[in-house]
């Protein structure tokens, strides 16, 4: 799957997905990244690529030209290697959709489609770019960082993770919090026991079902306690049968 990032600090964005996992699925060729400097395509000698806001305000705003550019040279880019499909493109923004994992599952699962994040500065930027490059509007969460760039890695390793062969294990992904809704169980590893903590027996009975049991109802008591509105979702679509209710 292929990753193209509009930004002004294109160095920042190969550095984060130079690592870990990012950095070894672009090793093995399962994804592709690359940064795109906006500042490439100003059109004036200084390479400034932002002005005064219209009407009275602070601030400066990304210029519509130069982002335009930019695009319209990762579109010649895929053009020439053969790629028609429209790439699926995304600005950073306040204002947008709050990123799930249900997005994350959604564009995972279009693997042949290129995905373009445009990352915003300063004040954002002109508000006529959304409707030239057709551009959905997603947030990370309720807060205002500097720029798009630490929320276009987020998309991308939590993207990234979900293809297939990206994590090694594939069952890795399907096992985590969000899954169905749930939060991910209390999980523990050696020594048995450390500190005077110890792990819990049924972890150590190797009895799978009981163990499986045993996760999900830790899964469940967890996400009612800490993510209550994750819990209702989960429960509208796995309702507690009478006879539960009966022992409970």
């Amino acid at each position: 799957m292929e990753f193209h990032i509009m930004t002004l600090f294109p160095d920042m964005m190969d550095t984060v997905l130079g690592e870990s996992i990012t950095g070894r699925a672009q090793k093995s060729g399962r994804i592709t990244v690359k940064s795109w400097n906006i500042r490439d395509f100003a059109q004036n000698t200084s390479r400034h690529v932002d002005d005064y806001v219209y009407g009275p305000g602070p601030g400066m705003l990304m210029q519509c030209e130069p982002i335009d550019l930019c695009y319209q040279a990762i579109l010649e880019d895929l053009r020439s290697r053969g790629i028609e499909e429209s790439p699926r493109t995304i600005y950073l923004s306040p204002k947008g959709v709050t990123f799930k994992q249900e997005h994350a599952q959604r564009f995972a699962s279009e693997t042949e489609r290129p995905m373009v994040l445009l990352c915003g500065h300063y004040e954002g930027i002109d508000d006529r770019v959304l409707t030239l490059l057709n551009a959905e509007e997603i947030s990370i969460g309720d807060f205002i960082l500097t720029g798009g760039e630490l929320g276009a890695a987020i998309i991308v390793d939590a993207v990234a993770r979900l293809l297939p062969g990206v994590l090694g294990d594939d069952d890795s992904a399907v096992y985590e919090s969000f899954h169905e809704n749930l939060l991910e169980c209390p999980q523990y590893t050696r020594p048995e026991t450390y500190k005077g903590l110890k792990v819990p027996e049924v972890l150590l009975s190797g009895n799978h079902a009981l163990i499986e049991k045993w996760r999900l109802e830790q899964a469940e008591k967890l996400t009612e306690e800490r993510r209550p509105d994750l819990y209702r979702l989960y429960r509208e679509e796995h309702p507690i049968q009478p006879e539960m209710k009966k022992r409970k």
